[in-house]
């Protein structure tokens, strides 16, 4: 039997948690739950990543987590326990199926169905920031080329096993060239390799407009990290409620199952809140445990439950729905109607090997790196660029100044007086012809600008890959 680890949360996480497992012990599954202590109480006792020793031991011996939503203290100092636990488990993909449930649950959009794989590690979700001055704090984006192919070949592997038809990628690479540009060249070289699905890009601005406004047009859709945060929320509302929706959280080794709504702590005790979210998780978890028949069986009288219009308050709605049922009794609904089939929403028949198999990833041949030159940052409070290029210009005779930017715009030489200036400046040196292409310039490069009173706050190394330039090159020019 399996040993499954359950979180029962905190707000309304312990009812919704004790309705969604009533319906699965109902419905005969084989597991062993293994309850485990995290969230707001671990926080409280000084847990700054809100998960405990005796927790990580449970989730790593059972290699499977159903979690109720947790809720972080507010001030400063607590680490988010969900993206915590994605990236120390390896849970590279999110899985979020939106689907509507027309006319049972009012929606605009009765003919959406389309599941969105979101990239669950990297992106701005990394979390590295720094305060660099006075003025200007940093986050770094990070787009690696085994995130980029391990979530997209996913996706096209996902689609294949349930039946989809296209995969929709989300970038912007208009503008972030290296970063999303390189997600999307992943996206194109892996859709080759699956010439049976329909494989299409958006930019993420007018895609995710078009996603609003008319959702039936995608399938499948994946993305990087924070883009999949606010693209999979505005998917899972538009079909009719957030409360619905549930989502996997997939590794290698380890895989969590949640809802994807918050703790809800003023609905806390009432009775009120619906536990479809956690419940559609659990039908994801048992496909991915293999006991998908079991599964079948609670998503059709889920179904059954729906179409008789036995609604909690989140989805009630006068004229349309029959009973307005709290949590309890709508978990109670359910079990009644395990075996039954339900005759206006189509039944689920779900297949009955689920793993999806991601080969390991081979690192290409390295491609020869050159050292082109160097981006210094400083802090320094004037505001006149060339006052700015004087003084640090002839910092090292191997190496020319080349370019000054504020924010990203460039404002020597040949700034514009309009351009607004913070504190924080963006220094190009560019090695010069015949100059020795190795790190040892750059230090006494750097040693130099001590000296004259420059406050160095970062650098970036600037490399060609086969000749082919690594890095931005600055608006403005």
């Amino acid at each position: 039997m399996q040993s499954i680890s359950v979180a029962h949360g905190d707000g309304i996480g312990p009812e919704i948690m004790e309705a969604t497992l009533q319906i699965l012990t109902a419905a005969g599954v084989k597991v062993k739950w293994d309850p485990v202590e995290m969230g707001e109480k671990e926080y409280l006792a000084g847990n700054s990543s809100g998960i405990g020793k005796n927790a990580w031991d449970s989730i790593r011996r059972n290699k499977v987590l159903l979690k109720a939503p947790m809720t972080t203290p507010q001030g400063g100092g607590y680490k988010s326990l969900n993206v915590t636990l994605r990236k120390s488990l390896g849970l590279f993909a999110n899985v979020r199926p939106c689907k509507s449930f027309h006319p049972f649950v009012p929606t605009k959009h009765p003919e959406m169905d389309l599941v969105v794989i979101r990239e669950n590690e990297e992106d701005l979700y990394a979390g590295i920031e720094h305060q660099q001055t006075d003025e200007v704090v940093q986050c770094l984006k990070l787009i690696t080329r085994p995130g980029c192919e391990r979530i997209i070949r996913y996706a096209f592997e996902y689609a294949r096993l349930y039946h989809r038809k296209k995969i929709s990628c989300f970038t912007k690479d208009n503008i972030m060239k290296l970063t999303d540009g390189l997600f999307h060249r992943v996206f194109k070289e892996i859709a080759a390799e699956y010439p049976d699905i329909e494989s299409e890009n958006w930019i993420i601005d007018i895609g995710a407009a078009r996603l609003a406004d008319t959702p039936e047009m995608f399938d499948v859709l994946v993305m990087p990290n924070l883009y999949g945060d606010v693209v999979s929320d505005i998917t899972a509302q538009l079909s009719g409620s957030v409360g619905l929706a549930g989502s996997a959280n997939i590794g290698e080794k380890c895989a969590l199952f949640e809802a994807i709504h918050g703790s809800a702590p003023p609905l806390a005790g009432k009775d009120l809140a619906n536990p479809s979210g956690l419940l559609r998780a659990s039908i994801m978890m048992l496909n991915h445990i293999g006991q998908s028949e079991t599964a079948e069986t609670i998503k059709n009288a889920w179904s059954c439950t729906l179409e008789e219009g036995i609604h909690t308050e989140d989805i009630f709605r006068t004229g349309l729905s029959k009973q307005k049922v709290g949590t309890q009794d709508f978990a109670k609904a359910v079990v009644e109607r395990l075996g039954k089939t339900p005759t206006q929403i189509k039944p689920v028949s779900y297949a009955k090997e689920v793993k999806i198999h991601i080969p390991p990833y081979q690192r290409k041949k390295p491609r020869e790196k050159t050292l082109q030159g160097v981006d210094v940052f400083i802090d320094w409070k004037g505001s006149d660029s060339d006052e700015l290029a004087s003084k640090i210009r002839k910092l090292h005779q191997d190496f020319q100044l080349t370019m000054i930017t504020n924010r990203g715009v460039k404002v020597w030489p040949e700034g514009f007086e309009e351009t607004f200036c913070t504190d924080h400046w963006r220094c190009r040196f560019e090695l010069l012809p015949g100059a020795a292409k190795t790190g040892m310039g750059i230090a006494e490069l750097l040693g130099h600008a001590v000296e004259n009173g420059v406050e160095v706050i970062k650098t970036e190394n600037l490399y060609a890959f086969d000749g082919e330039k690594g890095y931005s090159l600055g608006q403005g020019q």
